[in-house]
């Protein structure tokens, strides 16, 4: 029995986000500049994409661009910027033809114009499909998500539209760039890092964390077996005790 094969389809986790760590590092171990990193990271993305929506998980969110990204060196983020624009637009259509549906999250006032502008259209184009949801985090950080969750929260409050007496954690949720998804069951970080690194900071309150120490280039498929038999095998209590869960 391969691992595929072991993982039971009755306890999936309807939202998987992955920390993709490790593509500078991996460059330097070939001897390559960083940006070659990153280049041999989109067979790990492929793989990882095809392997979540065989499987039926509904919603998987790549930590693919942080806030702090933008302190690197102008050449590496322009590198970046310019892969991320030839990735979309060549994948598009595999998306469509997978019935995935595209969207980002972050603050996408703040990336190149090409690259919001294959965005967008990326995004009307698989607006439609209903298979998985590909969520892409560009110039994301979760203190930046709650803090413009705050700032929308607090108008509306002074608006009238909001009674502050009334907000709830599901009212913050709703404010959130992930609103309309359900919150991440599994957390998935390569290189060893044990650490969020300001992703996803709400959202995470209750998901299982699965660090490995392998470089994001080297990830395939059976690595996100391996990563979801691990979710499969731990007791998920939220506060409870086991006994509890039985009843």
């Amino acid at each position: 029995m391969n691992l595929q094969e072991k993982i039971d389809l009755n306890n999936l986790p309807k939202h998987v986000a992955v920390i993709m760590d490790g593509n500078g590092r991996w460059a330097k171990k070939k001897g390559g500049l960083r940006i070659f990193g990153h280049q041999n990271a989109i067979t790990a993305v492929r793989e990882t994409v095809e392997a979540a929506a065989e499987l039926g998980i509904g919603y998987l969110t790549l930590y693919a661009f942080s806030t702090e990204n933008w302190s690197r060196p102008k050449l590496e983020v322009n590198a970046l910027m310019q892969l991320l624009v030839a990735t979309i637009r060549k994948e598009t259509e595999t998306l469509t033809k997978n019935n995935i549906r595209l969207k980002a999250i972050g603050d996408l006032d703040s990336l190149p114009e090409a690259c919001r502008k294959e965005l967008t259209e990326a995004m009307a184009l698989t607006e439609t499909n209903t298979r998985m949801t590909l969520v892409l985090a560009l110039s994301y950080s979760g203190r930046w998500d709650i803090t413009q969750a705050i700032k929308a929260i607090g108008q509306d409050v002074e608006s009238g539209k909001l009674d502050i007496n009334n907000i709830r954690e599901t009212t913050v949720s709703n404010y959130l760039s992930t609103r309309n998804m359900p919150d991440p069951e599994l957390l998935i970080r390569t290189s060893g890092e044990q650490r969020i690194s300001n992703f996803l900071l709400w959202q995470l309150a209750y998901a299982e964390l699965y660090i490995t120490d392998l470089l994001w280039p080297d990830f395939r498929k059976q690595h996100f077996y391996e990563a979801l038999l691990s979710y499969q095998r731990r007791e998920r209590r939220f506060g409870k005790i086991s006994e509890q869960l039985t009843k």
